[in-house]
C-alpha cells in the first residue's frame, strides 16, 4: 500500500533574495511562488557548508561537515561507512528512490557536458538519470564577464562567469531534459505499489549563466540596480573573510556586474520554468494529494554585495537558502524560525511515519508546518574551508582558522547587511564572549557522534 511520497527539488547556487516570494521585485519566479502559495515558506534557512560538494554531502548524510571531515567534492560515503544516506534510508524502508541530475555533487559545467555521475552515491537510488547539456558551448550570443576588463576575451569554459543567450528551446539544456525526465517518472509512478522518493536537481543558476534567450528579455542589463556598497567595507574584517571571487579580482566593470546579475536572473527564471513543469506533472498524475514537495538550494549566492560574487563566504547572502515545504492539503504559511538543511532528513522521516535515526544531527521541524513560529533552535551553524559561522536571530559570529584577528561579529538587528564588524568594539564584549562560547560548545557537540 502506498504511503506519502517525497518530491525533493534542489536548485544549484540559488540565492533566496532572487525569488519573488522572498521579496524580489524584478526576478520572475511564478512557479516557485505557486508552490509557496500552498506550502510553508521558511525565511531563515541555512546550509551547513557554503559550496556544493560538502553541503550536499552534509544534508544527504545527516552530519555536519566538521563531524565527517567532508569539505571536498565527494558524496561522503567513505566518511559515513555503512550508515544510510537520506535517500538510502527511504529506499531501505520500502520506497522507490530515484535521482534526476545533480543531488550529490556533480561538477558544473564539466559533469553536465559529459553527462557523468559526478560524486553520486549509487547505494542511494533504485534508478538514476544524468542530463547532458552543452553549457557554455550552447549556440547563441555569449560573453565572458570575469577576467575580461577590455571585453576581448572569448567565451571560455570552466567554473567561470559567462552569460549565453542561447538559441533553441528548453530541451537543448540539462535542466530542460531533467524536467522532462522527472515528468516522465512521476507519471510512471502512478502504477507503483510503493511510495517514491524522487530527487530532481537543477543546475541553474550555477555558472555558466546559460538559458534560452527568451528568458533574458525581462532583464535588460542597463536597468539592473547593483547592491548598496560601502566605502572601506573590507577594512575591518580578516583577510580570510574576503571572498574568493570579488569585483576586484574578477576585474569586472560596472557594466559586466550588471550583465552578471541580469544573466543570473535569466537563469533563475529558466530554472523556475522547469520547476513548474515538474509540479504540473505531479498535479496531472493525480499524486499531488499524497506527496510532500520540498524546494531548496545547496547554498546561497553573492550578487555583488560587499563586492563579493558567487558562494563560499560566511556572510548571510552565502549561507542562507530558500526552503518551501508543501504537504498534502497544506496552506500557505511563513516561518521565521531558524532552520538548517540538515533538518530535511529527520523531518521527512517523521512526516512519512518513519522512525528518525538517532544518529542524525539535524532536527525534526515538522511541527513548524502547523505552528510556523515555533522555535526549534537558538542558532544555526555553517562552515567553509577557512572558518565557521554561528548565527542566531540577532548575532552573527564568524571565526576563521589561524591567529587573531580572525573573527567577525555583526548585530543583525542594527546592521542586517553586515557592514560593521564589532569584534574590536568594547561595547559588544559581552555579546562577543557569548558567541565565542556558543561556538566552542557547538564544536564540541559536533564531535559527539557515532562516526
Amino acid at each position: 500500500m502506498k504511503t506519502t511520497n517525497v518530491l525533493f527539488i534542489i536548485s544549484d547556487d540559488l540565492s533566496a533574495t532572487t525569488i519573488a516570494s522572498y521579496g524580489n521585485k524584478i526576478c520572475k519566479t511564478p512557479n516557485i511562488d505557486r508552490l509557496a502559495q500552498k506550502g510553508t515558506l521558511f525565511t531563515r534557512v541555512y546550509c551547513q557548508a557554503t559550496y556544493c560538494g560538502p553541503s550536499r554531502a552534509s544534508f544527504m548524510s545527516g552530519y555536519y561537515p566538521d563531524a565527517t571531515g567532508v569539505f571536498g567534492y565527494v558524496s561522503g560515503r567513505k566518511a559515513i561507512g555503512d550508515r544510510e544516506t537520506w535517500a538510502e534510508y527511504f529506499k531501505n524502508q520500502g520506497y522507490h528512490t530515484a535521482r534526476v541530475s545533480k543531488i550529490f555533487h556533480m561538477p558544473v559545467p564539466k559533469g553536465i557536458e559529459l553527462g557523468s555521475d559526478g560524486s553520486d552515491d549509487p547505494r542511494s537510488w533504485t534508478e538514476k538519470y544524468n542530463c547532458q547539456g552543452p553549457e557554455w558551448k550552447a549556440s547563441g550570443v555569449g560573453e565572458t564577464l570575469e577576467g575580461n576588463p577590455d571585453g576581448t576575451r572569448p567565451v571560455v569554459g570552466g567554473n567561470t562567469f559567462v552569460r549565453v543567450e542561447a538559441e533553441g528551446d528548453d530541451l537543448v539544456h540539462s535542466d530542460g531534459k531533467a524536467a522532462q525526465k522527472a515528468c516522465e517518472l512521476i507519471h510512471s509512478y502512478k502504477n507503483l505499489d510503493k511510495p517514491f522518493f524522487l530527487g530532481v536537481g537543477f543546475v541553474r543558476p550555477h555558472v555558466p549563466f546559460v538559458a534560452p534567450k527568451e528568458y533574458y528579455k525581462d532583464y535588460p542589463w542597463q536597468e539592473i540596480v547593483l547592491p548598496k556598497k560601502m566605502e572601506g567595507d573590507w577594512e575591518d574584517i580578516p583577510k580570510k573573510g574576503i571572498n574568493y571571487k570579488t569585483s576586484k579580482n574578477m576585474k569586472m566593470s560596472i557594466e559586466q556586474q550588471k550583465k552578471a546579475v541580469s544573466a543570473y536572473y535569466a537563469s533563475v527564471s529558466f530554472m523556475d520554468a522547469q520547476v513548474g513543469k515538474v509540479l504540473q506533472a505531479l498535479e496531472d498524475s493525480g499524486q499531488a494529494d499524497e506527496t510532500i514537495v520540498i524546494f531548496t538550494s545547496d547554498h546561497g549566492y553573492h550578487l555583488g554585495e560587499h563586492d563579493f560574487w558567487a558562494k563560499v563566504s560566511l556572510k548571510d547572502e552565502s549561507i542562507r537558502v530558500p526552503l518551501i515545504i508543501s504537504v498534502p492539503q497544506g496552506k500557505a504559511a511563513r516561518s521565521d524560525s531558524l532552520v538548517e538543511l540538515l533538518d530535511l532528513f529527520p523531518t521527512t522521516a517523521k512526516m512519512c511515519g518513519l522512525d528518525i535515526p538517532e544518529r542524525l544531527q539535524g532536527k525534526d521541524i515538522s511541527k513548524l508546518l502547523q505552528s510556523p513560529q515555533t522555535e526549534v533552535r537558538d542558532a544555526i551553524f555553517s562552515a567553509n574551508n577557512k572558518g565557521w559561522v554561528i548565527q542566531g536571530k540577532r548575532w552573527s559570529y564568524m571565526k576563521y582558522k589561524g591567529p587573531r584577528p580572525n573573527e567577525e561579529l555583526f548585530d543583525l538587528n542594527k546592521d542586517p547587511n553586515q557592514f560593521f564588524n564589532l569584534v574590536s568594539n568594547p561595547e559588544y564584549k559581552v555579546a562577543l564572549d557569548k558567541m565565542r562560547l556558543a561556538f566552542t560548545n557547538k564544536m564540541k557537540e559536533l564531535k559527539t557522534n557515532d562516526l
